[in-house]
């Protein structure tokens, strides 16, 4: 036995009775018009179908008398605001519909979801013992009635167990085969939101061209985790015509950094030169797995259509691009985390040729390459025998070589390393060169200056302990001699030398990134260069010597005040752009060189 609240003058009821999925069906309305018309629109054709003038706030049935209750918008329709009087009408609403569904029966809600309208439903049902799951029924498009999705909330009714707190609340979105578990009504809800926004999203980007790059996850259906990271990015130069529409370009594993993946102006470059209206990139995240080209092909193929530009050719085929026609390779060689740095990840990654690169990566801000080295290929041990054709592939990434510490991959430290030849050329350099790095990273930099420089004296400052054992293990850093690492706060370290041992160092290199996010400057932290300690840093700089700072600042105006502090302590200052990145190499010293 089905109840229908609320049936209004909706054909739902006649289209269940028609195609035999049940008959008895009662449908109850406080109007008596609606309930005269529905009789007269079912007289004669359905027989075991009822329509009854009723409050369903005050119901005349028995307890226990119905196993479905089914409700068409009418908890939309009354619930409209969160006034005290509206809420307790929806209260005497769901405690009836409690009292007439037998245990085991359903309370089937059909609904556009909103944020009210679904705590309200799920906390009180929820509180009752119920299990309580929300279907995803139809999206939005063009096929369908409304710009937002719609929803079904499946109450089931269970007897409430005393003193019980337990909760089963589900999220069953339209793609899914089953139900995903939740663990509070805020993440439902959540849930829900996240898929309105994406279906008004899809909605808006299907009728007009983005005007700014759109960006989105798709999270992995059992993890829920980000799985694909996708940008949509228009070209107004590209005049489309029926084969350039639209575009789907996978990023190789390893490449999102890149500044052509990784950047709005790359993207806006990477569409302009493929020759396409829309280009939507795809990352892929280093926690999943990815079998091939295909398998990715066949799991995004329909999702990325509801991103497609107005004016599609109907069944057009999309084209899915990619470096090289592979997925690319990542091999993530350590995890872990540090109270400084936060979560960090070293993984081994295939760059554009034949090249494999080891990265530090830190995970509060993963689209950043935090260190990079190259890696030397293996080379085969003397009369090891090749590998034959015949026996079983080697996996995508061998064991790596050693590091190859001769290679800079990074262009600002290419930068700053340059910056030396402001102390001379080759023969007026001192012969024994003192240089202090603040940042240790993956070492790359400093064990750069000291196998490049055989008589320089390098002193390292790095304030995460955890970072001198990646380099260390990961990157094939060492001290010795010329090589001293002091786990110390750099404005620490350089207050101290300033007092006790002033200019000592022919070069002082600045490499140390900001755990601030929230400022517009990532490199370095704010506090390197304020006045006061600038003046420090001069201090502990000989008179020819050179500063070298990796300034990355998407602030303008923080930008020009931090350049006018430089020049006020040093009265010489280069600057050099890094081309394709934020990144700029200041150069400055204390006064005109010898």
């Amino acid at each position: 036995q089905v109840l229908v609240v609320g049936c209004g003058n909706s054909e739902l009821s006649e289209q269940m009775y028609d195609v035999g999925m049940c008959e008895d069906i009662i449908n109850i309305d406080v109007s008596d018009a609606v309930i005269r018309q529905m009789r007269e629109r079912s007289a004669g054709t359905r027989p075991k179908m009822s329509y009854l003038l009723m409050d369903m706030l005050q119901m005349d049935f028995p307890d226990a008398h119905f196993q479905v209750v089914l409700d068409k918008g009418t908890l939309d329709a009354l619930l409209t605001d969160e006034e005290e009087a509206t809420l307790a009408k929806v209260d005497q609403m769901f405690a009836e519909i409690s009292r007439v569904l037998q245990v085991g029966g359903r309370y089937l809600c059909v609904s556009l979801a909103q944020g009210h309208v679904l705590k309200k439903a799920v906390e009180y049902f929820s509180q009752e013992g119920w299990v309580v799951r929300v279907h995803q029924v139809a999206s939005s498009g063009d096929k369908q009635q409304f710009v937002l999705p719609v929803f079904v909330y499946v109450m089931t009714k269970f007897r409430k167990i005393p003193g019980s707190a337990a909760q089963i609340l589900e999220i069953c979105p339209e793609e899914q085969d089953r139900p995903v578990r939740v663990e509070s009504t805020e993440r439902l809800v959540a849930a829900v939101k996240d898929r309105q926004h994406y279906a008004l999203l899809c909605s808006q980007i299907s009728k007009i061209p983005c005007r700014e790059q759109v960006s989105l996850d798709l999270c992995d259906k059992e993890s829920g985790k980000p799985r694909y990271t996708l940008h949509v990015v228009d070209s107004p130069s590209v005049k489309p015509s029926r084969d350039n529409h639209f575009a789907i370009f996978i990023i190789p594993q390893g490449r999102e950094t890149e500044w052509l993946f990784g950047t709005e102006e790359g993207r806006r470059q990477l569409v302009a030169s493929a020759g396409f209206g829309r280009l939507v990139t795809v990352a892929l995240h280093r926690e999943q797995h990815y079998d091939s080209m295909a398998s990715i092909q066949a799991e995004l193929s329909g999702k990325v259509m509801e991103l497609a530009p107005p004016g599609l050719p109907a069944r057009q085929q999309v084209p899915f691009l990619s470096v090289g026609g592979d997925i690319g390779v990542r091999a993530v060689r350590h995890c872990d985390s540090s109270p400084l740095s936060g979560e960090f990840v070293v993984e081994d990654v295939k760059g554009d040729g034949t090249c494999y690169f080891r990265r530090l990566i830190f995970l509060r801000n993963r689209n950043v390459v935090q260190s990079e080295a190259r890696l030397l290929a293996p080379t085969p041990l003397p009369g090891q025998k090749k590998r034959r054709k015949d026996k079983k592939k080697p996996s995508p990434i061998e064991p790596p070589g050693a590091i190859d510490k001769s290679y800079l991959c990074c262009e600002h430290h290419k930068a700053m390393v340059a910056g030396l030849c402001l102390l001379g050329g080759p023969d007026a350099l001192p012969g024994e060169l003192a240089v202090l790095v603040v940042g240790l990273g993956g070492g790359s930099l400093p064990l750069f200056v000291h196998d490049y420089f055989s008589q320089a004296r390098v002193a390292v400052v790095e304030i995460d302990p955890s970072m001198l054992e990646v380099a260390t293990r990961w990157f094939g850093f060492s001290q010795g001699d010329r090589m001293q690492v002091h786990v110390s706060d750099g404005l620490d370290y350089v207050a101290k030398l300033a007092a006790e041992a002033p200019a000592q160092y022919d070069a002082i290199m600045f490499d140390v990134d900001s755990k601030d996010l929230t400022v517009g400057m990532s490199c370095p932290p704010p506090a390197f260069v304020e006045k006061p300690f600038l003046q420090k840093v001069k201090t502990i700089l000989k008179p020819e010597g050179v500063f070298v700072l990796n300034l990355v600042c998407r602030d303008a105006r923080l930008k020009e005040s931090v350049l006018a502090t430089l020049r006020d302590v040093f009265p010489l200052l280069y600057a050099r752009r890094i081309q394709g990145e934020v990144n700029e190499i200041l150069f400055c010293q204390p006064g005109p060189a010898g």
